[in-house]
C-alpha cells in the first residue's frame, strides 16, 4: 500500500500537514504522533496494515511540516486534542478510530474520552489515554512555571535557527532518542528538518520543550472517571524495553502502568486488550512486523471482543 497524497489542512494558525494512504472512501484511521517525531513515525508500519482502510497521519501544530503556532500562543495538551477535532473536521469524519504513538496515544486516548461517539477504536503504542500525575504531583506547579518561562525566553531572544551538517544533526538526534534506530532516526529527520545552502535545521518550533510541561495530568480518581466515558475499543500494546513514565528518571517504576491498564480492564471489560511485545519505545519503526499483526486483526475484527492473537 503506497502513499497516495500529501494533505495541507488550513487551521486560524496555518496549515497542518499530514500523510495519506489508502481510499479515503475507506474506514478512517488518524495516526498520531509522539513528543518532538512527525508523520513519518508511521511510514513503516502503515504498508503492514489491512489495506481497507483509510489511514491519515499528521503533524501535529510546531512539529514536522505543520505550522507554528501564532506568537504568544502556547502549546498546551488541549491544543494538541483540539488539533484532532480540527482536522476530523476537515476531513469530515464523524466517526473514526486512532492509532497514537507515546505522546500521539496520550492525545488520542484524551480526545476519546472528550467526544467518546466520534472513536470507533483507539490504539495505544507504547502509551497510556491519560498522563497521570503519579510521579508528578510534586512537580506540578515547577512545570508549569518552568513553561510559561521557557516560552518568554524563546521569544526574548528572537535567535535564528541553528544550521548543522545533515550527520551532526543525525547524532544530536540519537543521543537524545536512544530507542530510535540510526534508518529511523534519518527518517524522522527528512520530515523534522529543513535542508538550506550550509546544512539543515529543525522545522519544530522552539517554544516546544519538556512534555511534562505541556501534558494536563490526573489524579487516579480522575483517570477512572474519564475512561467511564469511553465509547471505543482499546488496544494497548506496551514494549517490555520501552517507556513506563513521561520523564525518564521516573521509569523504572511500572505501577502506574499495572494501574492503567488494570482500571482499563476493570471498566471496559471486553472492550479492552492488553499486548505486551518484546523491543523498545519505538517498535513500531524498528521493528514495525512485532506489532502489525494484532493492530490488523483488531481493526478489522468488527465484534466487541478482543481479536485473536
Amino acid at each position: 500500500m503506497g502513499l497516495i497524497s500529501k494533505l495541507k489542512l488550513a487551521v486560524p494558525w496555518g496549515h497542518i500537514a499530514a500523510r495519506a494512504w489508502g481510499s479515503h472512501q475507506a474506514a478512517p484511521v488518524l495516526c498520531l504522533h509522539g513528543w518532538l517525531d512527525n508523520a513519518n513515525s508511521f511510514d513503516r508500519l502503515i504498508p503492514l496494515l489491512p489495506k481497507d482502510f483509510y489511514y491519515v497521519a499528521m503533524d501535529f501544530g510546531g512539529h514536522g511540516l505543520s505550522s507554528h503556532y501564532s506568537p504568544g500562543f502556547p502549546y498546551y495538551h488541549q491544543n494538541f486534542v483540539s488539533e484532532v477535532r480540527r482536522v476530523a473536521a476537515a476531513l469530515k469524519w464523524n466517526r473514526f478510530s486512532i492509532l497514537g504513538h507515546s505522546f500521539g496515544g496520550t492525545v488520542g486516548g484524551t480526545f476519546s474520552c472528550i467526544f467518546p461517539e466520534m472513536v470507533d477504536k483507539l490504539v495505544l503504542l507504547d502509551s497510556s489515554p491519560l498522563a497521570l500525575d503519579t510521579n508528578e504531583i510534586d512537580n506540578l506547579l515547577t512545570c508549569k512555571r518552568r513553561a510559561i518561562e521557557h516560552v518568554l525566553q524563546v521569544e526574548a531572544s528572537r535567535k535564528p535557527a541553528q544550521v548543522v551538517s545533515p550527520e551532526e544533526m543525525l547524532q544530536g538526534f540519537l543521543k537524545n532518542n536512544s530507542h530510535v534506530g540510526e534508518a529511523c532516526g534519518k527518517h524522522l529527520l527528512q520530515r523534522g528538518t529543513t535542508q538550506v545552502a550550509t546544512g539543515v535545521w529543525l522545522n519544530r518550533d522552539r517554544r516546544i520543550t519538556w512534555p511534562e510541561h505541556c501534558f494536563d495530568f490526573v489524579s487516579r480518581e480522575l483517570f477512572v472517571h474519564y475512561i467511564k466515558n469511553l465509547q471505543a475499543q482499546v488496544l494497548l500494546i506496551k514494549a517490555t524495553e520501552g517507556y513506563y513514565a513521561i520523564r525518564r528518571e521516573n521509569d523504572g517504576n511500572r505501577e502506574p502502568m499495572m494501574f492503567v491498564s488494570s482500571s482499563l480492564k476493570s471498566v471496559l471489560k471486553e472492550r479492552f486488550q492488553y499486548v505486551e511485545v518484546p523491543g523498545n519505545h519505538y517498535i513500531h519503526m524498528n521493528q514495525p512486523q512485532q506489532v502489525a499483526g494484532v493492530i490488523s486483526s483488531f481493526l478489522q475484527n468488527k465484534e466487541g471482543t478482543p481479536a485473536p492473537l
